[in-house]
């Protein structure tokens, strides 16, 4: 059965998107100094391994796993290190590929958004982890600035209050049957990996420069520089439109 991205030109979408992607990358090295025990990673919805250049050196073994072919095998024509494996499979079906209690870091960039039910997501993905194994979890954040602001002006002054869950999706998507899109508040996914047997070792507000007319103007060079400044000093304030969080498994 083909994937969604099969049908999707996705390394396409990444065309202009460079502060996008050095935003996460300044993300994941900031997470990844953090971890002592590199043994083996798993990179849940690797897509055409975007990000895998930037951590697979630091491990001993990395699978990627992906549930569209089309994205897997643009990742299996790029990245040909022996460390790296791949594995065609949704996060349903990953526990009949991946033995248990075998990850010492389980990486999701990007997939959250996709997921209606976090809550098994994150059981699953307890299940993969060795005891005080490491999860790295990007997601769209409800709360957001410019959210904020959008829906201040519409006159919804509790938005910023409102935990629970925001599907973006447009209409037409929806009459698709395509992929929900989905905006989390970070307070409910705080508490969710609290519930699934994870404490919060640290997190950061990403992308905090993501305005078309700034991103126009100013190189991608500076962009970055202020990036790394306001993820350092700033992301206590969790406003930028992406999240993220590095996660430990209980022992």
């Amino acid at each position: 059965m083909a994937a969604h991205y099969d049908n999707y030109d996705y390394p396409s979408y990444w065309n202009n998107r460079d502060y996008e992607h050095e935003s996460e990358v300044l993300a994941l090295n900031h997470f990844l100094k953090q971890i002592k025990k590199k043994g083996t990673m798993v990179e849940l919805g690797s897509g055409f391994g975007r990000l895998a250049p930037i951590y697979f050196d630091r491990f001993k073994k990395v699978v990627l796993t992906e549930p569209s072919i089309k994205l897997l095998t643009i990742a299996q024509h790029n990245l040909t290190d022996k460390r790296i494996s791949f594995i065609k499979s949704t996060l349903q079906t990953l526990s009949t590929k991946i033995k248990k209690n075998t990850a010492d870091v389980v990486l999701m960039v990007r997939v959250a958004h996709h997921i209606t039910d976090m809550n098994k997501a994150l059981k699953s993905i307890n299940t993969l982890l060795v005891p005080k194994g490491y999860l790295i979890l990007e997601f769209a954040n409800k709360r957001h600035i410019k959210a904020i602001v959008t829906e201040f002006f519409k006159g919804n002054l509790t938005f910023a209050l409102d935990i629970f869950p925001k599907d973006i999706s447009s209409a037409k998507s929806k009459r698709n049957h395509s992929l929900p899109f989905i905006n989390y508040h970070p307070d409910i996914i705080e508490e969710m990996l609290k519930e699934n047997g994870f404490k919060i070792v640290d997190q950061v507000s990403v992308s905090n420069i993501r305005i078309p007319v700034v991103k126009r103007y100013v190189p991608v060079s500076i962009l970055i520089k202020l990036e790394g400044f306001i993820q350092k000093h700033f992301s206590n304030h969790r406003c930028g439109p992406s999240i993220f969080i590095l996660a430990q498994k209980k022992g």
